[in-house]
């Protein structure tokens, strides 16, 4: 390394902060990408929308109520889109192409959930409902988003730790997750020669308002037990994984189902173990 001449320790001092300064490594920088996240006006896709601006991203805010106002202060163009009707993706898709001329990211993460339900009891609308956000909207954002992406772009989508099988009751998310995996890897297949990745995230119940919808005590109930962290996910800690995935630091990941649970998937918690075996003590 060469050796620099300083007059005095204040110029090496000066030298030094600025050399700190300008030494900054932008890791994960997502600056001037354009990113498209459904379902991005509340709880997770709400964090991942902040999350991307301030990795520099250019976001387009899509929810099927008017987040107009949101989107303004955040410094994102929003468009309404019902990810459940083809129409609204494909208008979603093509006008973020004429707006910036390009699509970078795409982040399908609009979902829903129904009150707990046994399949024999199963209402079959809800049923449909259910499907056709978390299923078929992720059919069309896979369909509609890589028409108008560059080579070399990420798809990813919201799953759930649900895929990995859950509780009773809950059969048509469970059942709804698994086919957005499923969904994932095959995409990943398709769009590997264009060098489009395509992963998606697992989080287990994520601290929404979402989470505390009529009919979800349960699940609530036994999340501080079975789970080895104790706790439910914060919207902002999954979003880091967005961003992370989201990064051209991981282009050599793609077709994956990526967990972040708490270490539910690994095992069971201490606490859960401790409760079975007193409650058999208890016999």
């Amino acid at each position: 390394m060469e050796e620099i001449p300083f007059k005095n320790i204040r110029d090496q001092v000066h030298y030094i902060i600025n050399w700190g300064r300008d030494f900054k490594m932008d890791f994960f920088s997502l600056k001037d990408k354009v990113a498209v996240v459904t379902g991005g006006g509340s709880g997770l896709g709400l964090a991942t929308v902040k999350r991307f601006v301030q990795a520099g991203a250019k976001v387009v805010l899509a929810d099927i109520s008017d987040k107009t106002g949101l989107a303004q202060e955040l410094g994102c163009l929003y468009i309404k889109a019902d990810v459940s009707k083809e129409k609204d993706v494909a208008n979603l898709m093509e006008q973020t192409y004429r707006s910036y001329g390009l699509i970078d990211i795409v982040v399908n993460n609009a979902g829903i959930i129904m009150p707990e339900q046994l399949l024999t009891d199963a209402d079959m609308k809800d049923f449909e409902r259910l499907y056709s956000v978390n299923v078929f909207g992720v059919v069309h954002g896979l369909k509609y988003a890589p028409q108008h992406m560059k080579d070399g772009g990420v798809i990813l989508n919201t799953a759930s730790n649900s895929a990995n099988g859950d509780y009773a009751g809950y059969g048509a998310y469970i059942s709804s997750k698994c086919a957005v995996v499923g969904l994932t890897k095959a995409a990943a297949i398709e769009l590997a020669p264009r060098n489009i990745r395509v992963n998606c995230i697992c989080p287990n119940t994520i601290d929404t308002p979402m989470a505390y919808a009529e009919g979800c005590e349960t699940e609530l109930q036994v999340m501080g037990i079975t789970t080895p962290l104790g706790r439910m996910c914060k919207a902002e800690e999954a979003a880091a994984l967005y961003h992370f995935l989201a990064s051209d630091d991981c282009r050599y990941i793609t077709g994956e189902d990526i967990y972040i649970d708490g270490g539910l998937k690994a095992g069971p918690s201490i606490q859960m173990v401790d409760h079975v075996l007193k409650g058999l003590e208890n016999k």
